[in-house]
């Protein structure tokens, strides 16, 4: 009998072991000949590496050339949660991050078509315990992890960065026992709540009319008004969870600052009449969900709290054009000094 206990002891303590080891070597990339999607940007050294069990938990990782351990920027796609890919990251951006010394990477996570809230978000948050799990491999500095993304993918930014640390210190997996907070947040087109009523209020206009909304929640058009969903409305709003040590962060907007006309429906539940439809003197439905009012309302309440919270609009840039590039230097600036570069 205890011998066969002994046994028993032994074998579990190889399993825990081989668990650690293989979450922190070996990580299977792609294979090199792997064909990318274009050639907009240079072959990253971890290409489609997966960082959870779904097949769209993959990820992307250009490693800065740095004698040490770099910083990272964590890019999350944008495509109202039901479309969007990695790839979709700005070669001019990585380029001034490597540059930098900063490493980069890009993320795909599930749709809500796949996964509805809070699916998205835990794989968001998932490939910053990932990336930490895995430094030492990867060539990064676990302490200094940053997080992007545009649209969809900056809601989501916000939402991990402002949530208490997600990490879970008994579980068996290594990589779910790493912490979920970040250094800083720099995001494009932010929505900084998804809650319907609060962007009917504070945006305007027809914004809460999204298409995307109720697919993201995983309910249907006659539940949009009923408890169950004003429960999910408040936990997947970025802007609910801000306490005094979230990190800081800038965004960036570039839809026109105009105030936003109202649409025919007063109540979520009929919000989709006609959706698609266009209606002299009215925006569409959804138009305004990249509006700046979504900054605006977070640094009113970032503010009392000595966060450093910047918003910028692209009428803030004297050159006209090519005036998304211009935030890039403003991002990469801001980067180097929380990570204190």
């Amino acid at each position: 009998m205890i011998r066969k206990l002994h046994y028993i002891f032994i074998c579990a303590i190889a399993l825990a072991l081989a668990s650690s080891c293989a979450t922190h070597s070996h990580l299977k990339s792609a294979d090199k000949s792997a064909k990318l999607p274009s050639d907009s940007k240079p072959r990253p050294e971890y290409f489609n590496l997966a960082y959870g069990p779904h097949e769209r938990n993959v990820l992307d990782l250009w490693q800065a050339k740095t004698t040490s351990p770099a910083p990272v920027l964590i890019f999350l796609h944008g495509g109202g949660f039901v479309g969007g890919d990695k790839w979709t990251l700005s070669g001019d951006l990585l380029k001034q991050c490597l540059d930098a010394g900063i490493s980069v990477c890009s993320a795909n996570y599930r749709f809500s078509t796949q996964q509805p809230f809070p699916g998205p978000m835990h794989d968001g948050a998932r490939v910053v315990q990932f990336l930490r799990a895995n430094a030492k491999q990867l060539k990064i500095d676990p302490k200094r992890v940053a997080l992007s993304g545009s649209s969809a993918g900056a809601g989501m930014s916000l939402w991990i960065a402002f949530k208490d640390d997600m990490a879970d210190p008994n579980s068996s997996d290594v990589v779910a026992r790493q912490s979920t907070r970040v250094t800083c947040v720099g995001v494009y087109g932010a929505q900084s709540s998804y809650d319907p009523r609060w962007v009917r209020e504070v945006v305007g206009g027809r914004a809460y009319e999204h298409p995307a909304l109720p697919m993201f929640y995983g309910i249907t058009l006659e539940e949009l008004d009923t408890p169950k969903a004003y429960a999910l409305y408040e936990q997947a709003s970025a802007i609910n969870f801000l306490t005094k040590d979230d990190p800081p962060v800038i965004m960036f907007y570039g839809e026109p600052k105009a105030d936003l006309k109202p649409g025919p429906n007063k109540g979520l539940t009929v919000y989709y009449d006609g959706f698609g439809k266009d209606v002299e003197g009215l925006d569409k439905p959804g138009w305004g969900i990249h509006h700046v009012k979504f900054g605006y309302a977070l640094k009113e309440k970032v503010d009392p709290l000595g966060i450093e919270c910047i918003v910028r609009h692209m009428d803030d840039y004297e050159q006209k054009e090519k005036k998304e590039d211009l935030t890039y230097p403003e991002l990469v600036g801001f980067l180097k000094k929380n990570f204190k570069m």
